[in-house]
């Protein structure tokens, strides 16, 4: 039998990230949507049995796509799609209806296209997590408007993480400008004890995906090239001052001296002090 519920969100004053409708569905066998355009972003996961999704690109070409339980997809707006349940197991899904300033680029990094609208993932629980965020926000319709906006942003959270082609959509441009900027960061304020969530705070970026594509543009993780980057600087400061190494060590954002050593011979191999005696005498 088939079973329906659904919700609509009162307030479509949020801009970043805002909730328009959710809802759960158990179909019967053959259940069928559409063809239909929608005005939002709207995505399903599918819970249990499986279905297909018909879905149009930019120019205008159909492309069928077979899902099962633990994925899902996403339809944009104005993209003319069908879905249609499995008539030997048909599916039961829930969905959430959404839109915003930040969900393009929030998509785009999670890898979805028109192209590509089917999520997948490699991470089990990251899955779960992201069921569980769209079926709190549907089981809990009563609940504060800031409650669940606040659950639409862990549930943007978790699909950004965990999808199948994350990072692989976004445009270099985009990504260069964000490795711009974690470098500038970094140049500014080396000489405190900042961490990588800061750096990826000050993006507004999740914090594995900065490191995902930090790495992919530089080679390097975040936290190798601020290390990389603080023992460049002390360096130049060891052959050109007679400061004390512990006062050069916590310039570049080290109090604790043996903390310092411990990086500098990690990058260069010797001590700080076997640095300076070695470099001076060849100065």
């Amino acid at each position: 039998m088939r079973k329906v519920k659904f919700a609509i969100f009162p307030n479509h004053s949020f801009v970043d990230l805002g909730l328009y409708q959710f809802g759960r569905e158990a179909c019967e066998p053959g259940h069928a949507f559409g063809p239909a355009r929608r005005d939002h972003y709207l995505f399903h996961y599918v819970i249990n049995g499986r279905g297909t999704l018909y879905s149009d690109d930019a120019q205008g070409k159909t492309t069928a796509f077979n899902i099962h339980a633990g994925e899902g997809f996403l339809i944009f707006p104005e993209q003319v799609n069908l879905y249609i349940a499995d008539m030997s197991n048909p599916w039961e899904y829930t969905w959430l209806e959404f839109d915003g300033l930040r969900v393009k680029q929030a998509l785009e990094a999670a890898g979805f296209t028109e192209q590509e609208p089917v999520y997948r993932t490699h991470c089990p629980e990251m899955r779960e997590r992201v069921r569980d965020e769209m079926l709190y926000i549907v089981d809990h319709s009563e609940g504060s408007q800031f409650e669940l906006i606040g659950h639409l942003y862990m549930f943007m959270d978790c699909l950004i993480r965990s999808a199948e082609n994350s990072g692989r959509v976004i445009t270099s441009r985009l990504r260069e400008s964000y490795i711009r900027e974690a470098i500038a960061y970094i140049e500014s304020n080396y000489q405190r004890d900042i961490t990588v969530e800061e750096i990826a705070d000050a993006l507004k970026l999740n914090r594995s995906y900065f490191g995902k594509i930090f790495r992919q543009s530089t080679g390097k993780s975040p936290q190798r090239f601020l290390m990389s980057y603080r023992m460049i600087k002390a360096a130049e400061m060891l052959v050109m001052t007679k400061r004390p190494v512990n006062e050069i060590g916590a310039s570049v954002g080290y109090e604790n001296q043996m903390h310092f050593s411990r990086a500098f011979k990690t990058i260069y191999g010797i001590s700080p002090r076997d640095w300076r005696r070695r470099n001076s005498s060849t100065n």
